[in-house]
């Protein structure tokens, strides 16, 4: 593994974003990587929510500029390069658990990506976002732009595709960026309390909404109805009624 790891601390899982020097820059194995942990995530029956989060005040910075003159030295290695993005991302906003981003410090370009690949973001009140390939000469990804574009609309995310400017973590918050803003001290245990919320609920809703959430995107209405249609005859369903019934909390069954 490269400067990425996977720490399993069930029914919690963390992507942990380990590279302090390059303040958790993404170099081309991390992407790579990244797809892999994703898998590896999905294979884990333990696992009920996922926490991304960078180490040393950083979430990520952005993709490893100084690997740009090798990554992009001609088309073949751009598009392999590029491509490693796509499927890192697309990994991480389809894995089945839902996931967390924790931000400190910066989430810039392919960092931002990375926390945009995730169900929700809370960071710190001192952390601060951006876009910024319009100062590179560069464009955000396909991925990338439609992560950005479902997050916040286009009219915002054109103007900070198009201004490349920094945004701190209150105006994110307006936009709709991130979901949460708070004092850093607070920032850990929010993040860690929201996760195992969702450990505790019903992996059968929690799932399928994220199913159903990218299938009302696509306007995929036939999986849409698919997913309620099974949901509406599952194990989780009958539960959740007879706990409502019997005025108790529900104990959904364990999901692999």
């Amino acid at each position: 593994m490269s400067d990425l790891s996977l720490l399993l601390e069930p029914p919690l899982a963390r992507i942990v974003l380990d590279r302090p020097k390059r303040r958790n820059a993404m170099s081309a194995a991390m992407w790579r990587d990244l797809a892999q942990i994703c898998a590896q995530i999905e294979a884990r029956a333990e696992v009920d929510a996922v926490i991304v989060e960078g180490i040393g005040g950083h979430f990520c910075s952005g993709a490893d500029i100084a690997e740009f003159d090798e990554v992009f030295a001609d088309a073949i290695s751009s598009r392999a390069y590029l491509g490693a993005i796509e499927r890192a991302l697309e990994a991480l906003s389809r894995l089945d658990r839902p996931t967390l981003a924790r931000i400190e410090g910066s989430a810039i370009g392919g960092g931002l990506a990375v926390a945009l690949a995730c169900d929700l973001r809370f960071a710190a009140e001192d952390a601060y976002l951006a876009v910024p390939p319009a100062k590179l000469g560069l464009l955000y990804g396909p991925v990338e732009t439609r992560l950005l574009v479902e997050t916040i609309g286009a009219a915002a995310a054109k103007d900070l595709l198009f201004s490349a400017r920094t945004v701190e973590s209150q105006e994110a918050l307006r936009l709709g960026l991130i979901n949460r803003c708070l004092p850093a001290a607070a920032l850990t245990e929010a993040v860690e309390t929201q996760a195992r919320v969702w450990a505790k609920l019903s992996q059968v809703s929690i799932r399928g909404a994220k199913k159903a959430v990218r299938a009302a995107l696509t306007a995929n209405l036939d999986d849409l109805r698919a997913l309620v249609e099974v949901a509406a005859q599952g194990d989780d369903f009958r539960e959740g009624r007879a706990a409502f019934k019997a005025k108790r909390l529900a104990r959904f069954p364990r999901r692999g």
